[in-house]
C-alpha cells in the first residue's frame, strides 16, 4: 500500500508544478502584454491622412482643354486646364491701350505746358524791358528837371547882365552931351543891351523848351509805368495758365492697376498642378462652364503622409513629439513603415452625454445617465510617415500604430521592410 500510495503522489505533483509552471507563464505573459501596450501603446484607430485641396478657378468661361483623368498623378507644374481666355486677353489690350493713351495725353500736355512756360518767359521779358523802359523814363525826368534849372539859372545870369547893359547905357546917355563919352562909347553899349536881350529871350526859349522836355519825361514816365503793370499782369496771366501734370499723372498707377488685374486674370486662366498630387473626384469635361470659386476637383498632396491615429487618453503620457513609430496599412498589412511623433492632439468634441450641450448663452444642459461603465476618451497623434513622396497610400485607409520610443533608437532597416 505505501508503495502504491507514493507511486501514485508522484504524477500528482508533477501535474501541480506543470499547472503552477502554466500559471506562472500565462501570468509573466500577460504581465509582459500590459508592460508592452503601456510601454509601446498601439491603435487600430487610425487612418492615412494627407493635405488636399479643392481645384478651383478664379475666373469664369468654358474649359477649353482639360490635361488630366480622375486619379491621375502628377507633377508641380503640370497642365491642369485651360480655361477660353479671349475674353482676358482683350481686356488686358484693353487695358493697355489706355495707359498708351494716357501716356500720349501726359506727352501732349507736356509740349502744352512747354509752350505756356515759354509764354511766361517772354511776358518776364516784356516786364523786364517794361521795367527798364521805366527806369529810362524815371531818369529822363531827372535829367529834363536837371536842363530846367540849369534853364532857369541861365534865364536869371541873361536878365542880370541885360539890367546891368541896360543900367550901363542909362548911365552913360546923358554923358554924351556933355561929351564925357563917345558916340561910340554909347554905340557899343547900346549893342551889348541887344545882345544881352537876345540872350536873355534865347535862355527863356531854353527854360520853355527844357520845361516842355520834362513834361514829356514825366509822360513818358507814366507811360513806362503802365507798360510796366500791363506786363506784370501778363506775367500773372500767363503763370495762371500754365497747367500741371498731376491730374494726368495720378492716373498712371490705376491704369497700370487695371493692366495688372487683367494679367493676373489672364494667367489664371492656365492652370497648372502647383505641387506633386494625384488629381480625384474630376467632375468637369471640356466644354463645360467654369465658375470662379466652384470646384472642379480635388488634389491630393503626395508630397507628405501622414496617419492620424485616435489613442485612449490613459496612453498619451506615454506619446511624445520626435518618438519613432511603426505604421501599418490594411491594404499591405506585411509592409512596415517608420515614421515619426509630429504632434499629440489637445482637444476632442465634449460627449454630449457627459457634459451636455453647451450654447453661447446660458447653463449647460447636462444629461442625466445612469451609465456606469465611463469610456476613456481618444485624442488624435499625428504621425508623419517618413516614405517620402510616393504614391502607395490612399487618403482615409485603415491603418494600425505602435509607438516605440525616441526618434532614431529603434532598428535602423529601411522602410517597407518587414
Amino acid at each position: 500500500m505505501d508503495e502504491a500510495g507514493s507511486t501514485t503522489g508522484k504524477p500528482n505533483r508533477a501535474g501541480q508544478a506543470i499547472s503552477a509552471a502554466i500559471l506562472v507563464c500565462t501570468a509573466v505573459a500577460g504581465l509582459f502584454a500590459v508592460w508592452q501596450m503601456t510601454e509601446n501603446p498601439r491603435t487600430d484607430d487610425a487612418e492615412v491622412f494627407a493635405n488636399f485641396i479643392g481645384m478651383a478657378p478664379l475666373v469664369n468661361g468654358p474649359v477649353t482643354h482639360l490635361y488630366v483623368q480622375d486619379n491621375q498623378l502628377v507633377k508641380a507644374g503640370q497642365p491642369l486646364f485651360d480655361i477660353d481666355d479671349r475674353p482676358y486677353s482683350y481686356a488686358l489690350s484693353n487695358a493697355k491701350s489706355n495707359l498708351a493713351a494716357l501716356q500720349g495725353s501726359i506727352s501732349d500736355e507736356k509740349r502744352i505746358i512747354a509752350g505756356k512756360v515759354s509764354g511766361v518767359d517772354v511776358a518776364k521779358a516784356g516786364a523786364q524791358s517794361a521795367q527798364a523802359s521805366q527806369l529810362r523814363a524815371a531818369a529822363a525826368i531827372q535829367q529834363a528837371s536837371a536842363d530846367v534849372e540849369n534853364a532857369k539859372a541861365a534865364v536869371q545870369r541873361a536878365d542880370a547882365e541885360l539890367a546891368y547893359a541896360t543900367n550901363n547905357l542909362h548911365r552913360i546917355e546923358p554923358l554924351l552931351a556933355k561929351q564925357y563919352v563917345t558916340v561910340d562909347q554909347i554905340d557899343e553899349q547900346r549893342t551889348l543891351v541887344k545882345t544881352r536881350e537876345q540872350a536873355a529871350s534865347q535862355a527863356r526859349a531854353q527854360l520853355a523848351l527844357s520845361q516842355a522836355g520834362l513834361t514829356a519825361a514825366h509822360a513818358q514816365y507814366d507811360a513806362a509805368s503802365a507798360a510796366t503793370i500791363e506786363s506784370n499782369q501778363q506775367v500773372q496771366q500767363a503763370a495762371h495758365n500754365v497747367t500741371t501734370l498731376d491730374p494726368l499723372e495720378g492716373q498712371i498707377e490705376g491704369k497700370q492697376a487695371a493692366i495688372n488685374n487683367a494679367q493676373y486674370d489672364y494667367d489664371n486662366c492656365h492652370i497648372v498642378a502647383p505641387f506633386d498630387a494625384r488629381v480625384t473626384n474630376l467632375t468637369i469635361s471640356e466644354g463645360a462652364y467654369a465658375k470662379a470659386g466652384i470646384q472642379v476637383f480635388t488634389l491630393i498632396d503626395t508630397r507628405v503622409w501622414w496617419v492620424i491615429a485616435n489613442f485612449r487618453e490613459t496612453q498619451l503620457r506615454h506619446v511624445q513629439p520626435g518618438m519613432s513609430a511603426e505604421v501599418y496599412v490594411l491594404s499591405r498589412p506585411n509592409v512596415r513603415f517608420k515614421g515619426v511623433v509630429d504632434s499629440v492632439g489637445y482637444g476632442v468634441t465634449p460627449d454630449s452625454d457627459l457634459v451636455g450641450k453647451l450654447s453661447p448663452a446660458g447653463l449647460p444642459d447636462v444629461q442625466r445617465t445612469l451609465n456606469w461603465v465611463h469610456l476613456a476618451s481618444r485624442f488624435p497623434v499625428r504621425v508623419r510617415i517618413e516614405a517620402g513622396p510616393n504614391d502607395l497610400f490612399r487618403l482615409g485607409e485603415s491603418a494600425v500604430v505602435v509607438i516605440r520610443g525616441a526618434h532614431g533608437e529603434e532598428r535602423s532597416e529601411p522602410a517597407g521592410s518587414r
